[in-house]
C-alpha cells in the first residue's frame, strides 16, 4: 500500500540551531510539484550549534541543447538573454528567480543558493547559434535569471567565455549582476563598449552592509558594488544602475541615496523594480521578516500589500514590476524626481547590431566566393 500523500503547504523555517550559516532561506521545504514533503525538527540532541555542519554548495551538471532564451514579454527592455547558470549562490531572499528550482524537483530555498546547475557547453552552444545561416543579431542580456557572476563563476569561467565568443562575432551584449567578479572581465568588456556592443548593469539595494548581509548574504557589499560602476565606468562600459528590488518599509527610504552614489560612482542611468513575490519566494521572504525584522515584518507587508491591491503579489504585465495605489506612485515619483536630480535620466544606450560577423571556423575551408 503506497503511503499517505502530505499536501504542499507553506514554507516552514528550519528550527535555528539547524539553520545553515551564510546562506538567504531559513528553510527547505519542498518545490511545489513534489506529493511529499518532510519537516526538519529539532529534538535537542542533534541540533546543537556544534553538530551542524556547513553547508556545502554542490554543482550538478546542465547539459543543455541550446543557450539562448527567447521571452514575448511586453514589460521587459529584451527579448534574448543566456543564463550560464541556473539557481544562485548569492542568496538574495528576494530573488523571483527562486521558484524555477521548483520544476527541477529542488526547494526553492536552501536548494536554490546551495545546489547549482552549470552549462559547460554554454559557450560553444552560444557560437553554434550565431554560426547558423539565418541568425540575425539582436542584444542579449547575460545573467537575466540568475546571477552570471556568482561565486563560482572564479572556477567556471563560463561567464568570461561568452564573452570571448561575442567579441569574437562582434556580438551586442548586456550583463546585470550585482558582483564585484565582473571586474575580472573589463578586457573583454572595455574591447565590446569600444565597439558599442557592451554594457553593464549593476543592482544596487542598499547602502547598509548590515542589512545587505542579511538580505544577499553572499553577494558584494555595498561599497564594493559602488567601486565596480567605477571601475566599468573608467574602462569605458556604460552603466546602469539597477536599485531593485525596492521593498516598501524596508529600503525604500534610500532611493534618493542609492542613485546618488551611484552616479558618483559613474553610473549613467538608473533603473527600479518592486519587490515581486512569485509563489515560494512569498513565504521564504516572511520567514526572513520574522527573522530578521520582527517588529517591522507587519507593517512591510501591510505597505507590501497596498502596492498590489491588497494582495501580497500581483503578476500582470506592467504592474509586477512598479506596483500601483498610493505607496507604489510614490515610489515612482521620488525616483523620478532623484533620477533628473542626479542625471540619470539619458537615454538608454542603443547597442549596434551592424558589425556582427561570422569569423571563418577552425578547419573550415574558405569559400571561392
Amino acid at each position: 500500500m503506497s503511503p499517505p500523500l502530505t499536501p504542499a503547504r507553506a514554507s516552514t523555517p528550519l528550527p535555528e540551531p539547524m539553520r545553515p550559516r551564510g546562506r538567504g532561506a531559513a528553510s527547505n521545504d519542498a518545490g511545489r510539484f513534489e506529493r511529499q514533503t518532510r519537516e526538519p525538527a529539532d529534538d535537542g540532541w542533534s541540533g546543537a550549534d556544534g553538530d551542524v555542519k556547513p553547508l556545502r554548495t554542490t554543482l550538478i551538471k546542465d547539459n543543455a541543447r541550446t543557450i539562448i532564451s527567447r521571452n514575448d514579454s511586453p514589460d521587459i527592455s529584451f527579448d534574448r538573454s543566456v543564463n550560464p547558470y541556473r539557481g544562485c549562490e548569492h542568496g538574495c531572499i528576494y530573488c523571483y528567480a527562486r521558484p524555477s528550482h521548483a520544476y527541477w524537483g529542488y526547494s526553492a530555498g536552501v536548494d536554490f543558493e546551495s545546489r547549482l546547475f552549470f552549462k559547460p557547453g554554454a559557450a560553444d552552444l552560444l557560437e553554434a547559434a550565431f554560426r547558423k545561416p539565418g541568425y540575425q543579431p539582436e542584444p542579449i542580456l547575460i545573467g537575466a535569471n540568475t546571477d552570471a557572476y556568482q561565486p563560482v563563476e572564479r572556477q567556471l569561467r563560463l561567464t568570461r567565455r561568452l564573452l570571448e565568443v561575442c567579441l569574437e562575432f562582434r556580438h551586442p551584449v548586456s550583463v546585470i549582476t550585482k558582483s564585484a567578479g565582473i571586474t575580472r572581465d573589463l578586457d573583454l568588456l572595455g574591447a565590446l563598449a569600444q565597439q558599442g556592443l557592451a554594457k553593464a548593469a549593476i543592482s544596487l539595494t542598499t547602502l547598509d552592509a548590515k542589512l545587505a548581509r542579511a538580505m544577499e548574504p553572499r553577494a558584494a557589499t555595498p561599497q564594493r558594488r559602488l567601486d565596480t560602476i567605477r571601475a566599468l565606468t573608467d574602462a569605458g562600459v556604460p552603466v546602469t544602475v539597477m536599485t531593485a528590488p525596492i521593498i516598501p518599509g524596508l529600503n525604500d527610504h534610500e532611493i534618493e541615496a542609492l542613485l546618488e552614489a551611484a552616479a558618483g560612482a559613474g553610473a549613467r542611468d538608473a533603473g527600479y523594480v518592486l519587490l515581486r513575490l512569485p509563489l515560494e519566494v512569498r513565504d521564504l521572504f516572511k520567514d526572513w521578516l520574522a527573522i530578521h525584522r520582527p517588529d517591522a515584518a507587519a507593517k512591510i507587508m501591510s505597505l507590501i500589500r497596498q502596492t498590489r491591491g491588497g494582495k501580497d503579489y500581483d503578476a500582470r504585465w506592467h504592474v509586477r514590476g512598479a506596483g500601483e495605489g498610493p505607496v507604489a506612485a510614490l515610489i515612482a515619483s521620488r525616483f523620478r524626481a532623484a533620477v533628473r536630480r542626479y542625471g540619470l535620466d539619458g537615454p538608454r544606450l542603443k547597442l549596434r547590431t551592424d558589425l556582427f560577423q561570422r569569423p571563418l571556423a577552425e578547419n573550415a575551408q574558405m569559400s571561392l566566393f
